[in-house]
């Protein structure tokens, strides 16, 4: 049977007022063990709820606690799941941890592939560590949405293309969850001659059936750093592939909208640079579902900048009595029009990224035609020259290519560089680091919309 620990109780709540202590260990709740935090969640919300805990001297106490319908029981937990992540078990031949340098940090090297994840910070899964009994969970408890690397229907390429004599049955936990109309999301990481071509074609038309319900689908390409050696032998995509790739997807999107109402699958962003093609509208993304896929990033940059332009372009146009009826918003839009005259400010992105910068360029001189700003494409020498996107630029690389550069009063470095919870970037260099090397304040974007105008601006 589980035991939590319990690390603190929050002031004032339920389980304070009960008289259970920082150092006790949870052992029951309304009379059943405890897994993890979804078993919590879920036994915690009754009005009226029994905790079983064991106390620093090993005697055991049990106490009747009533609470609001939402209120939380005030228990906090060492670990955020209340139990240990669940690795995976693969030995895919497309992973990128596989292809990472040695001397890292060891969080870099994990391999998770854990459904808990999925719904808490939305990782994919394989689902090839999964018992059916954690299946049945998650349409007990209504866990949604859930996402799945499926990378493909045919079991026993699946098999080949996960090193898992136990991956070829995907499809029927996916029937499982659609049955019990469970949302999913899924993801295809395509190989050069493995699954794509009619391997994809089977894929994309076995997945359709689960629209609405699977609610998308992206198609990325493979990412391939120069550390494969002793990995297996796997080509990039060519112009022609990406064509091939985003005229077989849009041909489903048609032919999917028709019969479930939205488009289903998407080519990531890489697809359309590659081949030389403009964005899809708007529309085609469906509410951008796959973003953390790099589905739709591009078209949101420039929907986000240029609806704040245009912002920024209304608010400047009021005079005269209209300035008095100013909202605090607007007020700052006005600020965005006039702040700092002549700044000059930089920023970075990957190279597959740089052709779309011209765009923001474009739109930022329509307001503030006075400030220079600087795009640098930054060549990936630590993974290698065929990782193009911007969330796997390091330190190292932008100090370097930087050294010399005009930075102006600032250097704008996107959030998507830099780890979740810290100021550092994948090569352990950490933002004051960099802005030690380059002698330069560093500003951390995490918006393209007004944040972004804000810090180009200096508002």
């Amino acid at each position: 049977m589980n035991e939590h620990r319990i690390v603190s109780v929050t002031e004032h709540s339920p389980a304070a007022k009960a008289g259970i202590r920082k150092g006790d260990r949870l052992i029951l709740l309304n009379g059943m063990p405890v897994q993890d935090i979804f078993d919590y969640h879920y036994l915690a919300e009754d009005i009226k709820v029994t905790l079983t805990v064991r106390h620093s001297d090993d005697t055991e106490e049990t106490y009747t606690i009533t609470k609001g319908e939402d209120e939380d029981l005030g228990l906090v937990f060492p670990e955020s799941l209340m139990d240990d992540y669940k690795s995976c078990y693969n030995k895919c031949i497309f992973c990128f941890i596989d292809q990472n340098p040695e001397g890292m940090r060891d969080t870099i090297y994990f391999k998770d592939d854990d459904s808990r994840l999925s719904f808490l910070q939305g990782n994919y899964i394989t689902m090839t560590n999964m018992k059916e009994e954690e299946i049945d969970r998650i349409i007990k408890y209504k866990l949604a949405p859930i996402n799945i690397s499926v990378h493909t229907t045919n079991p026993e390429l699946r098999k080949s293309m996960l090193h898992n004599r136990f991956a070829g049955n995907i499809l029927e936990h996916i029937e499982k969850l659609y049955k019990a109309e469970i949302p999913m999301n899924g993801q295809i990481v395509l190989c050069r001659g493995v699954n794509d071509g009619e391997e994809l074609y089977r894929t994309i038309k076995d997945l359709s059936r689960y629209a609405p319900v699977m609610q998308s689908l992206s198609v990325v390409p493979v990412g391939l750093t120069r550390y494969r050696d002793g990995l297996c032998q796997l080509d990039p995509f060519t112009k022609e592939d990406a064509e091939e790739v985003i005229d077989m997807i849009e041909g489903f999107q048609r032919e999917i909208m028709e019969k479930a109402g939205t488009h289903f699958v998407h080519a990531s962003d890489e697809w359309y640079i590659l081949a030389g093609r403009r964005m899809p509208k708007e529309e085609t993304y469906d509410g951008y579902l796959q973003i953390e896929n790099g589905v739709g990033m591009t078209r949101l940059l420039f929907e986000e900048f240029h609806a704040a332009v245009n912002s920024v372009g209304r608010a400047g146009k009021k005079k005269g009595l209209e300035l008095l009826g100013l909202s605090r918003e607007e007020r700052e839009l006005r600020r965005i029009l006039h702040s700092n005259p002549g700044r000059k400010v930089s920023t970075v992105c990957g190279m597959l990224a740089y052709k779309s910068s011209s765009v923001i360029r474009k739109e930022l001189a329509r307001i503030r035609p006075d400030i220079s700003f600087f795009v640098y494409p930054i060549r990936n020498d630590f993974f290698g020259p065929r990782i193009t996107v911007t969330g796997l630029l390091t330190g190292q690389d932008i100090a370097r290519q930087l050294k010399g550069r005009e930075l102006g009063d600032a250097l704008l470095i996107p959030q998507d560089c830099l780890k979740a919870d810290e100021e550092i970037f994948l090569d352990d260099m950490s933002l004051r680091e960099l802005e030690k090397a380059l002698q330069v304040k560093t500003i951390i974007v995490k918006s393209y919309g007004v944040e972004y105008l804000k810090a180009i601006t200096g508002a």
